[in-house]
C-alpha cells in the first residue's frame, strides 16, 4: 500500500458510524512491586503488594479502544454492566473516550459486570510477568428483561450505522450480550440489507452464524469446518470455501504467519505479519485485527489492504507490553512509512 493509498482510506475514519455489539468487561491491573514482598502473619502465605491499579474497557471494550484510538467519528457500544463498583469503574472509563454514545450500554442489578483482574508483577528493567488471573463473569442465562433491549438496540442502530462489530466473549452460551435472540435480530437485518458490514468473532464458535463477515483464527477455522488446514494452500482453499458456503467475506488470523482473508466471489489474498522487534505481549492483537479490518472496509479499502492495515495494527499492539493496547493511524503511518 502506498502513502496516498493509506491517506485517503484513514481519512474517511472521522466520518464513520461504528455500533460494537458485545460482551464489555472491565480489565483491571493490579500493578505487584515485589520489593514490598511480605509473608502474612496470620497465614504464612506470601502477600503482593499493590502499589497501583488502572482499568480500562476489556473484550468488546478492547475493539472499543482501538476504533477510539483511530480516531472514528461516533462509536455506539451495546452492551451491560452490573450495578457494583466494576460497572461503576467500566462506565467511567468508557465516559472518557471521545465519540462515543452511551444511550445503549445499559447498567443493570441483573447482571454482574465481566471482569478480568490481572495482577503484574513489575520488575525493573524487566517485561511485567501476569499472575494468576481472577475473573468474575455470569454463570446464568441473560434475562429476557435484559436481552430483548440489546436486540432493540441493535435494531435501532444497525441501519444507521457503516458497520457493526458482533463480539461474543462468553464461555457459556447465552450468558452474555450475543444470545441466540440477538443472532435472530442479526440474521433478519443481514439477510434484508446483503451490503451492511457486519463482522463477527466468537471465542466460541460461529458455527451457525448468520450471514455477516467472520473473523477467527486458524484452530476456530479447523474447528468449524472439519477440515485440515495447515498449509497455505489448505487454510486459503478451506477459507475460500466457507465464504462461497457463508455468502460473506471470511478472514483467518495466524498469529506471526499474518492473516488470510476470502471472498464469496472467489478472491482470496494473504498477508505475512510485520517482523517482531523485541519483546511481545500478544494480548489485544485479535481485537485489534477486527477494529482494523471493519473500519478499513467500512472507508472503501480493497480486501488486501484491510488485511495489511489489520496487520500493521496487530504489530503495533503486540510491541505493548503489560496492557492491552491499541494502534492509532499515526502509529500505522510509522509502521509502514518510517525510513
Amino acid at each position: 500500500m502506498n502513502q496516498q493509498r493509506f491517506e485517503e482510506i484513514t481519512s474517511k475514519y472521522s466520518k464513520l458510524r461504528v455500533a460494537v455489539v458485545g460482551d464489555f468487561c472491565l480489565d483491571r491491573y493490579l500493578e505487584i512491586d515485589p520489593a514490598k514482598s511480605e509473608v502474612s502473619i496470620e497465614t504464612g502465605l506470601d502477600v503482593h503488594n499493590v502499589v497501583n491499579v488502572r482499568s480500562q474497557p476489556g473484550a468488546a471494550g478492547t475493539i472499543l479502544n482501538n476504533l477510539v484510538a483511530l480516531g472514528i467519528g461516533e462509536l455506539y457500544p451495546v452492551g451491560f454492566c452490573g450495578e457494583d463498583g466494576e460497572g461503576h469503574e467500566l462506565l467511567t472509563a468508557l465516559n472518557s473516550k471521545p465519540g462515543l454514545h452511551l444511550e445503549h450500554f445499559l447498567q443493570t442489578s441483573e447482571r454482574r459486570t465481566f471482569t478480568y483482574c490481572k495482577p503484574l508483577v513489575l520488575v525493573p528493567g524487566q517485561a511485567p510477568r501476569e499472575l494468576n488471573r481472577l475473573d468474575s463473569k455470569n454463570w446464568s442465562a441473560t434475562p429476557e428483561s435484559v436481552w430483548s433491549r440489546l436486540v432493540d438496540s441493535f435494531e435501532t442502530l444497525a441501519h444507521e450505522m457503516d458497520a457493526v462489530i458482533l463480539m461474543d466473549q462468553v464461555d457459556v452460551p447465552e450468558t452474555g450480550v450475543v444470545t441466540s435472540d440477538l443472532l435472530d435480530s442479526v440474521h433478519r437485518i443481514a439477510t434484508a440489507r446483503p451490503a451492511q458490514l457486519i463482522i463477527a468473532d466468537s471465542r466460541r464458535s460461529l458455527k451457525n452464524y448468520p450471514p455477516v463477515h467472520l473473523k477467527m483464527n486458524n484452530a476456530e477455522l479447523q474447528a468449524l469446518t472439519g477440515a485440515s488446514a495447515s498449509t497455505w494452500d489448505e487454510i486459503q482453499n478451506t477459507a475460500l470455501s466457507l465464504a462461497r458456503t457463508h455468502g460473506r467475506p471470511v478472514f483467518i488470523t495466524l498469529s506471526e504467519r499474518g492473516i488470510v482473508g476470502a471472498g464469496p466471489n472467489g478472491a482470496v489474498e494473504q498477508v505475512p505479519a510485520f517482523p517482531v522487534r523485541g519483546e511481545i505481549d500478544i494480548v489485544g492483537a485479535g481485537d485489534a485485527v477486527t477494529a482494523n479490518l471493519t473500519v478499513a472496509l467500512a472507508a472503501g479499502a480493497t480486501l488486501r489492504e484491510a488485511l495489511e492495515l489489520a496487520m500493521a495494527a496487530a504489530s503495533v499492539v503486540i510491541h505493548q507490553l503489560g496492557t492491552t493496547g491499541t494502534a492509532s493511524v499515526d502509529d500505522l503511518r510509522g509502521l509502514f512509512f518510517s525510513s
